[in-house]
């Protein structure tokens, strides 16, 4: 194999298993930190909640047009009267 081809196999085989590479940098004390979360989110058992819980802290917040895209409008009259109003003479 040519070199570099075993890594690029590996690295497509976790593609194709729905995983993604990632490098990050942060401070000294904070390497523990995103370890735990890392490997929290690697264990079934606590990753719903702690993707969750990150989601709610981290996510950006929808903006207006995403509300009022989510609002339910059925049975809504949305509807104007064609009234012109009195006439006015000018």
């Amino acid at each position: 194999m040519a070199p570099g081809a075993h890594l690029a196999a590996h690295r497509r085989r976790q593609r194709s298993r729905g995983l993604q590479r990632l490098e990050v940098q942060v401070r000294v004390e904070d390497a523990a930190l995103v370890r735990a979360i890392v490997a929290a989110l690697a264990d079934p058992a606590q990753a719903e909640a702690v993707r969750a819980s990150l989601h709610d802290r981290f996510a950006p917040r929808p903006g207006l047009k995403a509300l009022l895209e989510a609002a339910p409008l059925d049975g809504i009259d949305l509807d104007r009267p064609r009234d012109t109003g009195r006439e006015t003479v000018f």
